[in-house]
């Protein structure tokens, strides 16, 4: 046991160390809302990996001229529907680089099909940072650099397979990526801004703003979308640029999805303009958009996280969706929508199932949003533990 006369007297006078529990615990207590927001995010697994699954996508989409061995357009009427080439590392019982091994070319003497296979006699090496197609990189830099691919003119390397005209379906699955996911963050963005600002409008005035707004939102959830599509559809020229139908369709897209929104908006503002902070702000003599943006719009921000979340898969699937049906985004523009139009053939689908490969991508988005969702509405909830 330690003596007390033993002792200096500025240990004396120092304060104890406080336990790491406390010290965390304080910290809670003093961070700023976002880091609190962080430390909630972290704790939903499959929040964290939906978000890392998107980021990824997004770099890959991003940067999908780099990314692809090859152009979204280049045909190779020899490769028709070629399977998907599988990525080995053993070749004859002894570990080896990266490669895959060379199809050959066949035909069924009964049907004429025509039949793939490997030639398991010879090796391609994957190959890192070849020389490819020559492509802009994000517009600017003119490059042919690929970030895979084999040295071979006469074999190609499809980790995706092919479709129909021999076009890579993994290059095209990545440029396909870069249309849809913007259609949907566009579209969101513009219907959040319609959406976050109608429903605020009219849930904090009332009266006959209120009136008008909700019978604009009821005229158009009333209208059919399908035979709107379809006439939209019949009424663009074939000549039109492709670039331009899809800003088109995009904005067509947010003016029919900022309704539910707005109704959400509007419900959230009917309950909040009646608390009593609401009251004490306006009586301090706070202007109505400080009121606004400052002390009702962060009481609701789970909800609108919420409804933010779930309206980016339904711009995805809208636009999946009519582009599959035809009446959406059209070749040559690349996206997942157009993409499964090569699968509405059941035939087509029997003998080359990697074509559904866009649907799946469609699935795998749809759910990593709805996970991010969830996360950010648990973390962003002021009342959550």
């Amino acid at each position: 046991m330690t003596d007390i006369h033993t002792l200096s007297p500025e240990t004396l006078l120092s304060p104890p160390l406080a336990p790491k529990e406390e010290f965390n615990a304080d910290a809670s207590y003093t961070a700023k809302p976002r880091t609190l927001i962080w430390w909630r995010f972290r704790k939903h697994k499959l929040a964290v990996v939906s978000l890392a699954f998107m980021v990824i996508l997004g770099l890959l989409a991003l940067f999908a001229d780099f990314m692809s061995p090859y152009g979204p357009n280049t045909i190779n009427r020899l490769n028709t529907f070629a399977p998907p080439n599988v990525v080995r590392v053993i070749h004859d019982g002894a570990l080896h680089r990266p490669f895959v091994y060379p199809l050959k070319r066949t035909r069924d003497p009964e049907t004429a099909r025509v039949l793939y296979q490997e030639d398991r006699t010879k090796v391609l090496p994957v190959e890192f940072f070849v020389r490819g197609e020559t492509y802009a990189l994000l517009g600017l830099v003119e490059t042919n650099l690929h970030f895979f691919g084999v040295n071979d003119r006469r074999q190609q390397i499809n980790l995706l397979g092919t479709d129909s005209l021999g076009r890579d379906l993994f290059t095209r699955l990545l440029y396909g990526a870069r249309v849809t996911l913007s259609a949907g963050l566009i579209g969101v963005a513009f219907s959040f801004v319609l959406g976050l600002a109608l429903g605020a409008i009219s849930g904090y005035y009332g009266g006959w703003l209120d009136a008008m707004i909700q019978r604009l939102m009821e005229f158009i959830r009333s209208i059919p979308t399908i035979p709107l599509w379809m006439g939209l559809a019949a009424a663009l020229p074939i000549a039109w640029d492709p670039l331009f139908v899809y800003v088109l369709i995009t904005i067509i897209l947010s003016l029919i999805g900022w309704t539910h929104l707005a109704r959400v908006v509007r419900g959230r503002f009917l309950s909040l303009k009646s608390e009593d902070y609401v009251l004490a702000a306006r009586l301090a003599g706070a202007s109505e958009y400080r009121i606004v943006t400052r002390h009702m719009l962060p009481a609701m921000t789970s909800y609108i996280i919420a409804a933010l979340t779930l309206a980016i898969p339904e711009m995805i699937l809208g636009e999946t969706a009519l582009s599959f049906l035809g009446l959406g985004l059209r070749p040559p523009v690349v996206s997942w929508g157009v993409l499964l139009q090569d699968a509405q053939n059941l035939r087509t689908i029997s003998l080359a199932p990697w074509l559904l490969a866009p649907g799946i991508a469609v699935v795998l988005v749809v759910l990593a949003f709805n996970f991010i969702g969830d996360g950010l509405r648990d973390a962003a909830d002021p009342y959550g533990q």
